[in-house]
């Protein structure tokens, strides 16, 4: 299966501003790039590094003025959805990973000890493991309002549990926190999410936030915002919650003037 994918920011600034942008698919879990290109407006210099998350990040400066920064792939994805293992056991702490540990812990936006006895009341009945996890999903989706004026950036999971409403990150952030709080490591994720074989969300389209459990001794996709396996997913940035994985961080004030995501499948006729 082939998707288009990408994203345009446009800023005014009043100085140069150098810029950190994570926007570029992980070529992993299948996923691989047939196409890639910048297209900045004025042109920038760019630099590629990786972060201790293994993310892909450019560094730019933004120009003076009115500028445009524009992602654009082709990539090819799995034509199945996103894998599942309904009998996954949980994984006991003492034998946890090294490098799983660190998603256990609370961070700046899922503050888990503030939630655990929410946690424990909620969910510690339920059946532990993949069972569990898809439980605290339901619970979210069900009970979580979608709206994009019903979030601020600087939401935490406690925040989106007392108003009951947010965007996706704010959803991944509550059952990434959830799950924390009951032992289960789990780190947030975002990346493009096309709408194939589902209805056209009627919002326009926007990069998608979610989650990745440890369960099994394997790293598992769960999507609390929508809530079913998908078609099409591709991965840019994963850490502990979305202040590690910002789209792009800037080291001054320029105005974002106009963001741009898209994610389609491209059919044999396009091709």
């Amino acid at each position: 299966m082939r998707v288009k994918v990408g994203c345009e920011f446009r800023y005014n600034a009043e100085v140069a501003t150098h810029a950190v942008i994570q926007v570029e698919p992980r070529l992993e879990g299948g996923v691989r790039a047939l196409d890639e290109q910048w297209k900045n407006e004025p042109q920038v210099g760019m630099s590629r590094y990786v972060d201790g998350f293994g993310n892909v990040c450019r560094r730019a400066t933004i120009c003076p003025g009115v500028s445009s920064l524009r992602y654009d792939a082709l990539l090819e994805v799995p034509d199945a959805s996103d894998p599942e293992r309904l009998n996954a056991v949980e994984v006991d702490p003492r034998d946890l990973p090294d490098e799983a540990l660190v998603f256990t812990l609370p961070s700046r936006y899922c503050p888990s000890q503030e939630l655990a006895d929410e946690a424990w009341s909620l969910f510690g009945s339920s059946p532990p493991g993949w069972r569990r996890v898809q439980t605290i999903c339901d619970w979210v989706h069900s009970e979580i309002r979608y709206g994009y004026f019903d979030s601020s950036p600087l939401a935490t999971a406690v925040d989106v549990f007392n108003s009951r409403a947010g965007v996706c990150r704010d959803f991944a952030h509550l059952a990434v926190t959830f799950c924390r709080a009951l032992n289960i490591p789990a780190r947030y994720a975002f990346g493009y999410l096309p709408d194939i074989g589902v209805p056209v969300a009627p919002e326009p389209m926007d990069f998608a936030g979610w989650m990745e459990v440890f369960l099994d001794g394997e790293w598992w996709t769960f999507d609390p915002r929508n809530d079913q396996r998908r078609l099409g997913r591709a991965l840019v940035a994963r850490g502990r919650d979305a202040l590690d994985v910002a789209m792009i961080s800037t080291y001054g004030g320029p105005e974002l003037t106009a963001m741009t995501v898209w994610a389609d499948e491209v059919t044999a006729r396009q091709d």
